[in-house]
């Protein structure tokens, strides 16, 4: 009897993870490389926010990109440079770009870091945004994410891609956690993917 209180939240707990992704919007990707004449070999990687605030590049939105990013980078054969990362074979830099898309098609950026110079940011664990959420419901929040990968050695570009998703403001999915999940899991679906070509990815 002691097992059930268990398996319910368990239950429960995946019912409401299924009822998250079925209400995120679907992700527009776009990348570019050149595999096809140079493979992609992975190896070692040090991922940076491609910010020049060092406040900003260590806030916790900045470090839940990070390690989305990782996690997907795990996943295609890249591994972490931990012990010694200004010695990865890769650098893998990337920047984050949310602004608010009104009824009216106004586009109002949104700052991002809990160390931004500009506008207010949400509290808790880099899951707020600095935003008023008590606008129209009709709002939009716009996020899209760039990643560049290179050669440490010789800065060679090996691959460069961004994923962009629109979500209703105040939902889960504009909600810097769980975009910065879906954003990098798309951008890294069956990479290096075709070059030069926008997909769509639910």
């Amino acid at each position: 009897m002691a097992a059930f209180p268990s398996i319910a939240t368990g239950a429960l707990a995946a019912l409401l993870l299924t009822g998250c992704a079925a209400m995120t919007p679907p992700v527009d990707v776009t990348r570019f490389h050149n595999a096809e004449v140079a493979p992609i070999i992975p190896g070692s990687v040090h991922i940076q926010p491609n910010f020049p605030d060092q406040d900003d590049s260590s806030s916790i939105e900045y470090m839940t990109y990070s390690a989305a990013l990782l996690r997907e980078l795990q996943r295609v054969g890249f591994t972490e440079a931990r012990d010694n990362p200004d010695n990865s074979e890769y650098v893998v830099r990337y920047t984050i770009d949310r602004a608010v898309l009104t009824a009216g098609g106004t586009r109002s950026p949104v700052s991002v870091g809990v160390g931004g110079s500009t506008g207010s940011y949400g509290s808790g664990v880099g899951l707020g945004i600095g935003i008023n959420l008590s606008g129209p419901p009709k709002d939009r929040i716009a996020t899209e994410l760039s990643v560049r990968i290179a050669h440490r050695a010789n800065g060679n570009v090996i691959c460069e891609g961004r994923a962009s998703i629109e979500a209703k403001q105040g939902s889960p999915a504009s909600q810097p956690g769980l975009a910065a999940s879906k954003l990098a899991e798309a951008l890294f679906k069956d990479f290096p993917g075709v070059s030069g070509t926008t997909i769509t990815v639910p």
